[in-house]
This record gives structure tokens, C-alpha cells and sequence, in this order.
């Protein structure tokens, strides 16, 4: 199986020659494996990074994408590389040796249309107190565990392929249309939802995929994101936006005002859990519960106050794996 690494990148050149020297060392073939940076208009080296691995073992390729928007430049790069398997990292990501191995092993053994693989931390500062793995997916560092899970609309999975570490059948990624460029983050903001978007629509077009504990990379939590501050503008914008998303793709579960009940029942646990870890004084939980309630309050205002959800996008064709 060929494999094509996308890799969207801006103004940090120095952080990209770490990953790009890490994608040196992987154990697949390096004539079944190809990387695409898509440079979404970076004013630094990024061009000379890039261009000085191309000189290395395996084959590196560089596009330019000036129009701003990390989807916009994945998928410029999907465009144009040639993997039967597509394989997503981040440019403050480094994969493990096995990584590329991992995933093409899960797939051809389970069949799957997409896998999920585990991200641990790389701290660029140490955490503060009140962290906890509860807030772990905030920082993209979600954990998912040793054993490998199905992923699918029918099972009970909390694991969810993000950008840092996700690879999926390249026909599947064309079919689906790629990343919408209307939902991602932008220069200056916290908004989020490309990734959280193009999971369901997989789940909603009948895609399964797996979560494979083995394709392992580790990626940078850098000091400033370790902030109250932070997650709390974090999980209050992405509750709005989760809850916009499941307007287009609503899961069968029963609704009340607009707003699936499990949801009230989760959100008034949290808030008992915070008040309860507040008495005790730990901190950790009582923030983790309380940040929830957050979470909550976001996503009732996405479903009650914000714009209409995005209509989901029609398949592209009719394209098996």
C-alpha cells in the first residue's frame, strides 16, 4: 500500500523540521511513502525546511496554499498526493517509527475506511495542578487507551480521529469531499469543528473505522495554552459548534428543547461534581466538572441562538474503497 503524509503548516518552520525528521525514521517503505506539506502562506523558512528533507530517504513535496485556512491547505494536499492511504499529522507532532506501520497494519486487518491513532503529550511546560486527562482532548493529546476500539454510528466509542494522528482510505476522502472550509480555525480565533465535521459525516455516510493504540505519535503542548483562560473560551466555543454539527447530523437518542436529554442529565451530574469536589478540594475534578457546565451553556446556546447548522455536503461520487 502507498501512503501519502499530509501536513498543513504556517510560520513555524522550526517546529515542522522536527516532524519532518521524525517522518525520516519510519520503518515503512520508503518507496510506498510520500509527504505533502501544504504551506498555508507561512512568511518564514518554511520552504527551505521543507526543501532540504526532500533531499532525504523519502520523497517530500511542497505546495504552496496562500488562501488563509487549514482546511483550504489539506485539502490542496489531498488534491495532489497519490496514497491509496492518506495518512493526517500536525506540524508540532512526532510520530513514533511504527506510526506509518500501525496504521496500514489496522486497516488491512480490520478492513476499515478510517483509523484513529494515539496521541500522548510532549509538555513544553509542566502541567499545572489543576489538569487532569478529563481535559486532555482540549489540548488535542486525547489518550483513547491501550486495547483497539471500533468506531463506528452503532458502537459506544469516545474515540474520535482528529488531525494530529488520523488516516483514511483516500477514495473514502474523495467520495466525502474532503474538509469543509467554512468550519475550522482561523488566525486570531479558537473556532473549531473541521475534524468533529468530517468524522460524522464518515459515521453518517456509513464508514467504519478503529482506534490503533500502536500508531503512536507524541504532540506539543506549548505553555500558553496552559491557562484557565484558555480551555474555558475553548470548550464554550466548542459547545456551540458540536451542537450546530449535531443539528446536521442528529443522532437517534430522544430530544428535549432541542437538545438530547442524556445532555441535561450529564450536564447536572457535572455541576453535582464540582460542587462536591469544591467541598473536598480537589481541584483538578472540581475545574474538570465545572468546565463541562461550560461546555453545556455553549452548546445550548449553538442550538437555541446561533446561525442554522451546515448542511451536510452530498457525496462526491459513487466511488467504492
Amino acid at each position: 500500500m502507498f501512503v501519502s503524509i499530509v501536513i498543513a503548516t504556517r510560520n513555524r518552520a522550526a517546529l515542522l523540521g522536527r516532524t519532518l525528521d521524525a517522518l525520516t525514521r519510519q520503518q515503512w517503505p520508503a518507496d510506498r511513502l510520500e509527504v505533502v506539506v501544504a504551506d498555508n502562506g507561512s512568511t518564514d523558512d518554511t520552504a527551505g525546511v521543507v526543501d532540504r528533507a526532500s533531499g532525504g530517504s523519502i520523497c517530500v513535496r511542497y505546495l504552496y496554499v496562500p488562501g488563509p485556512g487549514k482546511s483550504r491547505a489539506v485539502n490542496a494536499a489531498v488534491a495532489i498526493a497519490r496514497g491509496d492511504l492518506l495518512a493526517f499529522t500536525d506540524d508540532d507532532v512526532q510520530p513514533e517509527p511504527g506510526w506509518i506501520g500501525a496504521l496500514v497494519h489496522a486497516v488491512d486487518e480490520s478492513g476499515a475506511d478510517f483509523v484513529a491513532g494515539r496521541i500522548l503529550p510532549i509538555w513544553d511546560a509542566p502541567p499545572p495542578r489543576w489538569m487532569s486527562p478529563a481535559l486532555y482532548g482540549v489540548l488535542a493529546i486525547p489518550d483513547n487507551g491501550d486495547a483497539r476500539l471500533e468506531i463506528s454510528a452503532a458502537a459506544q466509542s469516545s474515540a474520535m480521529p482528529i488531525g494530529a494522528n488520523m488516516a483514511v482510505r483516500a477514495g473514502i476522502v474523495r467520495r466525502l469531499g474532503g474538509l469543509r472550509t467554512d468550519l475550522g480555525k482561523l488566525s486570531g480565533s479558537l473556532r473549531t469543528g473541521e475534524d468533529h465535521e468530517f468524522f460524522l459525516r464518515l459515521l453518517h455516510n456509513g464508514c467504519r473505522g478503529v482506534y490503533e493504540p500502536t500508531a503512536l505519535v507524541r504532540h506539543l503542548v506549548p505553555a500558553y495554552r496552559l491557562e484557565r483562560r484558555y480551555f474555558r473560551r475553548w470548550l464554550h466555543q466548542n459547545g456551540r459548534d458540536v451542537a450546530r454539527l449535531e443539528q446536521a447530523y442528529p443522532a437517534p437518542t430522544p430530544f428535549l428543547f432541542r437538545v438530547p436529554r442524556y445532555l441535561w442529565r450529564r450536564s447536572a451530574a457535572h455541576l453535582l461534581t464540582s460542587a462536591g469536589a469544591a467541598i473536598r478540594g480537589d481541584e483538578a475534578r472540581r475545574f474538570a466538572s465545572w468546565l463541562r457546565v461550560l461546555w453545556f451553556a455553549g452548546y445550548l446556546r449553538g442550538a437555541w441562538l446561533d446561525a442554522s447548522p451546515p448542511a451536510p455536503l452530498p457525496l462526491i461520487a459513487a466511488e467504492g474503497r
